[in-house]
């Protein structure tokens, strides 16, 4: 990851950042620091305070407390155009009347740059999102994902300090929507800019990001790598926002020295490395940890409800109980067991995760 040397100091400082609109917090204090060429998602459900963050960031909200940092220097008070912000947003807001070369250069004329430079960076820049064949082309003579990417370089043109990111890709069908995400990733990594993407799209979030910051009730939830997050949830709440997770909740016990979740579903064996804070906390088990047959540490009976054929993957969910659902994986090619079969379902203990 950019920066994760820990030598140079951050981008970005998020310092006590707070927004309160009467008896209503839109964000709790937060701290929060980004390093330079890092590409950090603020990931979470509507309501989570994830744009509110971003807009105190780029400084279209005003702040209720705390500050913004940016390469040392306190912008708290700076209004956003003086804040070499870039802002790529759901909606293009491209020019119709303008040429897609005309729409990319607008920033540089803005900032009285020279003709000859204006010139020199619009055609590297088509050519960086690939576009130098449509540079005499208006708005409404490109597709989404053309226009998507306009918006792009007209943002990357100008060489802000750091780029914002709000649901670029929101406006997009799924396959589109794929294509931008590598697309987002090249441009990220051939120029190097510093980058805070806001999304509520987990499968984007692993997709793009060097670290995930994930937000739930106007607060930070969990922050790290994509792989920390998914792998090593610190809370039900990453565990159930970010992929499928099967949750089994239910009281420590002791059993032979070995710790144990005692559940309406049976009693199971806690992970070795985790820790018992509390008489209570639930396991997380992954679809892909799950398997069907005898032979793991912890297993449940289930009877099966749906079949879902993926392609690259079968994904089953069987009933345990009266109702509660597991979801498993099986990859293309394995064995698939009948709809309405009753069938063992088991995990390593150490292949689940105690969250509180």
């Amino acid at each position: 990851m950019p920066g994760s040397s820990g030598t140079a100091p951050p981008k970005l400082m998020v310092e006590g950042l707070c927004k309160r609109y009467g008896a209503t917090t839109a964000l709790e204090p937060t701290q929060l620091s980004v390093q330079e060429g890092e590409f950090l998602t603020l990931l979470g459900p509507s309501g989570s305070g994830k744009t509110t963050l971003l807009q105190l960031i780029c400084g279209l909200v005003e702040l209720t407390e705390g500050r913004v940092v940016i390469d040392g220097c306190d912008q708290s008070g700076t209004p956003v155009h003086q804040r070499d912000i870039g802002l790529v947003f759901q909606h293009y807001a491209l020019f119709p009347h303008l040429t897609v070369a005309e729409n990319i250069a607008f920033p540089l004329k803005m900032r009285g740059r020279p003709s000859a430079e204006i010139g020199r960076r619009v055609a590297e820049t088509l050519e960086m999102v690939h576009l130098g064949h449509l540079a005499e082309r208006f708005p409404r003579e490109l597709s989404g994902g053309q226009q998507q990417r306009v918006a792009l370089a007209r943002c990357f043109v100008y060489q802000p300090s750091i780029i914002l990111m709000d649901e670029p890709l929101g406006a997009l069908d799924k396959k589109l929507r794929e294509h931008m995400q590598i697309e987002i990733k090249r441009l990220h990594r051939e120029s190097g800019s510093t980058i805070i993407y806001v999304t509520h799209d987990q499968e984007e979030a692993l997709a793009l990001s060097d670290r995930i910051c994930l937000m739930n009730h106007a607060k930070i939830e969990q922050l790290g790598t994509p792989q920390a997050i998914y792998e090593r949830p610190r809370t039900a709440f990453a565990a159930d926002f970010i992929g499928i997770s099967n949750i089994l909740r239910g009281e420590f016990s002791g059993v032979n020295g070995s710790r144990c979740l005692e559940t309406k579903f049976g009693r199971f064996m806690l992970p070795r490395d985790c820790a018992c804070d509390g008489e209570s906390g639930a396991l997380v088990v992954r679809p892909e940890n799950l398997r069907i047959g005898p032979g793991a540490e912890n297993r449940v009976e289930g009877r099966i409800r749906e079949i879902v054929y993926a392609g690259s993957e079968t994904r089953i969910i069987a009933a345990i109980g009266e109702s509660e659902l597991m979801t498993l994986r099986l990859p293309s090619g394995d064995a698939v067991p009948s709809l309405g079969e009753t069938i063992a379902i088991g995990w390593d203990r150490d292949k689940a995760v105690l969250v509180p």
